[in-house]
C-alpha cells in the first residue's frame, strides 16, 4: 500500500509543469485589485483589494514574498484626474495589503522594476519627470534621477543595472538614464506618441513601438539611436523577447492579436487572435508560455510558445492590465 502511494505521488510530481511554481499577478486596473493566480492550474486564488484608484501595474520581489502595486490614479496619461501618491504592498503568503510606500503628493507613480543586482525599487513618477529609486526593506524613496522629459510612464532596466530606459508618452520619446550616476545620458526621439519599453535578453536592443502607425522601433543600445522600424499588422502595445533571444511577442491592443516578431529577420513570422485589448506580455523564466493580459475581457491569454497556440484563457478581473511572475521557493 505505501508503495504504491509513492508511486502515485512520484507520478503526480513528475507530471507538475515547471511553471507550476509560480504564481501570475495581474493589476486589474478596472476593479482597483490584484489577482493572485497560480499559473500552473490557471486557478485564481485570491482577489486583494488595492485600497486606491487605480494600479495599472504590477511588480514581484525578487524572493517572490511580497507585490508592489503603484495607485497611479483614475486617469490616462497627459489627462486630467486623480493623482495617485502611494505603492501597495501586498504579502502574497497572507494576500493582504500589509505596507505602503507614500510619496506625501501626487506623483502618479506607475512601472515599478526590481534592479536586478542592487534590489531596489525603482518607479516612474510620470508628475515629476522622474524615476524614483525606492528601498523595499524600509518603503522610504532613497533617491531619484531625472527623466529630463515629461510624462516618464513605461521602465526597462538592463540586467547590470547600468541602464534604464523609460518611454515619454506625448514627445515620442525614450530617456537613457545611467543608474549608478543618477542622470540622463540621453533622449532619443522615437515617434510622435510611444507607449510600453522591453529589452533584448543581451540588452543590446530596446523594443518599443509607434502608437500613431503600425510599426515596432527597434534602438540599439550601444548607439542609442534607432536600428530599425518593422512593419506590425496593427499599432503595437506590451512586448517581451522570448528568453532564448529569437522572438518577440508583441501585444496589438486593437487588432486583438499577438504578433510574433523573428528577432533575426526583423519581421514578423505569425499572429495569435487573442481576447479582446491585449496590454502586458509576461514570459516566465522557464520560456514555456508568454503571458497576455486582455483588458476588456478581464482575462490573461496563456500562449504555448512551443506551439504558438493559446493552451488557456484565465479569469482575472475587470481591466486586467499589468502583469508579474512570483517565483515559488
Amino acid at each position: 500500500m505505501k508503495l504504491s502511494l509513492l508511486l502515485v505521488a512520484l507520478v503526480f510530481m513528475i507530471s507538475i509543469p515547471a511553471h507550476k511554481n509560480g504564481l501570475l499577478l495581474v493589476a486589474n486596473k478596472g476593479d482597483q485589485s490584484l489577482s493572485i493566480i497560480d499559473a500552473g492550474s490557471g486557478e485564481q486564488l485570491a482577489t486583494v483589494p488595492e485600497g486606491g484608484v487605480t494600479g495599472h501595474e504590477v511588480v514581484a520581489s525578487p524572493d517572490g514574498r511580497f507585490a508592489y502595486v503603484p495607485i497611479y490614479g483614475n486617469s490616462g496619461v497627459g489627462r486630467p484626474g486623480t493623482d495617485g501618491q502611494r505603492i501597495a504592498v501586498i504579502d502574497l503568503a497572507t494576500k493582504k495589503v500589509t505596507g505602503e510606500v507614500d510619496f506625501g503628493h501626487g506623483v502618479r507613480p506607475h512601472c515599478a522594476v526590481f534592479g536586478p543586482k542592487s534590489g531596489l525599487l525603482y518607479v516612474t513618477t510620470e508628475l515629476e519627470n522622474s524615476i524614483s529609486i525606492i528601498d523595499p526593506q524600509t518603503l522610504k524613496v532613497v533617491g531619484s534621477i531625472p527623466t529630463g522629459q515629461a510624462e516618464s510612464h513605461m521602465l526597462a532596466i538592463t540586467h547590470d543595472e547600468r541602464r534604464a530606459y523609460t518611454t515619454n508618452v506625448g514627445l515620442g520619446t525614450i530617456s537613457v538614464l545611467d543608474l549608478k550616476t543618477r542622470k540622463s545620458i540621453a533622449v532619443i526621439p522615437v515617434a510622435s506618441n510611444v507607449q510600453r519599453i522591453s529589452l533584448s535578453v543581451d540588452d543590446k536592443l530596446v523594443f518599443t513601438s509607434d502608437q500613431t502607425k503600425p510599426e515596432l522601433v527597434v534602438i540599439d543600445t550601444q548607439t542609442n539611436a534607432v536600428k530599425n522600424r518593422v512593419v506590425l499588422p496593427g499599432i503595437g502595445y506590451g512586448s517581451a523577447a522570448t528568453k532564448d533571444g529569437r522572438w518577440l511577442v508583441i501585444a496589438l491592443a486593437k487588432a486583438n492579436k499577438v504578433a510574433v516578431v523573428d528577432l533575426a529577420a526583423m519581421s514578423v513570422a505569425q499572429t495569435i487572435d487573442v481576447p479582446s485589448a491585449p496590454q502586458f506580455v509576461l514570459i516566465p523564466p522557464d520560456n514555456k508560455f508568454a503571458y497576455v493580459s486582455c483588458d476588456q475581457s478581464g482575462r490573461v491569454a496563456m500562449i504555448n510558445l512551443s506551439t504558438w497556440k493559446v493552451e488557456k484563457l484565465i479569469e482575472a478581473g475587470k481591466g486586467a492590465d499589468g502583469l508579474a511572475w512570483a517565483q515559488s521557493h
